[in-house]
């Protein structure tokens, strides 16, 4: 039987942390207070938290910990790029857990949150008891290019023909410069449409049944821009890692932390390659690939990641 994702759970307590001069972040936390302490790290980057994230994890065993990076969700100032890198975030990781008081933690995230939780911990290693990994992105730049120029294109004509048109013909040979440039106009309305056109294209190829309601949703222009700036900021200067490979390279200096990867066979934004290549960098892991796609809540997703929240709550 496949596991679902537990009951809704209300938010225990929640406030803001300003951890420079600009950025002031969200965090929360639910489940029991003397629990196994987690930390949910979002993707992106810039998508933000969702209540629904906080029921991956058995309320009565976690301490689940939330948090909005920089420019994302609740934290402000919204879609900022100031003083905005993976350094900047993982940096705050720190923050967050120093706030809390919190020893050593779990680190759970997918997509650019897997990026994120991987170069924390091979960052700090000594502060992350496991590992649970989704739908792994490398952020290589081979890894941005075949979802931003070649590579998924081949698979969805109709939703790419939309990503490129708000682009001239002459700037499309190097789209992620392109949107950037387009993302960081001062006019709001080009601002705008570059964002929806980027959002769009990514949620648009996420699931093997993509919800076009969700997709067509009239709050979604926040959202939008969140999403699209931070992410083609980070995509454009290769999400500040100091050589194109560095996620794999550091992989020993976590080999002895347990970790779990769940990936879906399908995955058209993150190609199950990817955590393939994490897998053989780090053999003790346990990697399950899934008949999903991309997002976290497809059914098979969550039912393996359900399961290894629950394993490890043990």
């Amino acid at each position: 039987m496949l596991k679902e994702k537990y009951p809704k759970l209300s938010c225990r307590y929640s406030d803001f942390l300003k951890v420079d001069g600009t950025h002031n972040l969200y965090y929360e936390e639910s489940g029991n207070p003397q629990g196994k302490p987690v930390l949910f790290v979002h993707g992106g980057p810039g998508a933000g938290c969702k209540d629904s994230h906080r029921q991956y994890f058995n309320p009565e065993k976690y301490r689940i910990i939330l948090f909005d990076q920089r420019g994302s969700g609740k934290s402000t100032p919204h879609a900022n790029l100031e003083n905005n890198t993976t350094w900047d975030l993982i940096a705050d990781i720190e923050k967050i857990r120093e706030k809390l008081g919190i020893k050593k933690w779990m680190l759970f995230g997918g997509s650019w949150g897997s990026t994120l939780s991987l170069a924390s911990a091979q960052t700090h290693p000594e502060r992350v008891t496991e590992l649970i990994l989704r739908g792994i992105f490398l952020a290589r730049p081979q890894d941005s290019r075949w979802l931003y120029q070649f590579g998924a294109h081949h698979f969805f004509p109709e939703e790419w023909e939309k990503f490129i048109e708000p682009i001239p013909e002459s700037e499309r040979a190097t789209l992620i410069q392109a949107y950037y440039k387009y993302l960081c106009s001062e006019d709001p309305k080009i601002k705008l449409r570059a964002a929806k056109a980027l959002s769009t294209w990514e949620a648009s190829i996420s699931k093997l049944s993509p919800e076009k309601e969700t997709l067509n949703s009239d709050d979604a222009d926040q959202f939008a821009l969140n999403l699209a700036r931070l992410e083609c900021h980070y995509m454009f200067h290769n999400c500040f890692f100091e050589s194109e490979n560095w996620l794999l390279e550091n992989a020993p200096k976590i080999s002895h932390i347990p970790t779990i990867i769940v990936h879906g066979r399908y995955d058209m934004v993150c190609p199950v390659q990817q955590a393939w290549e994490l897998h053989k960098a780090l053999p003790q892991s346990k990697l399950e690939i899934v008949h999903a796609g991309h997002s976290g809540s497809e059914v098979a997703t969550t039912d393996a990641l359900i399961r290894a929240t629950d394993f490890l709550a043990q």
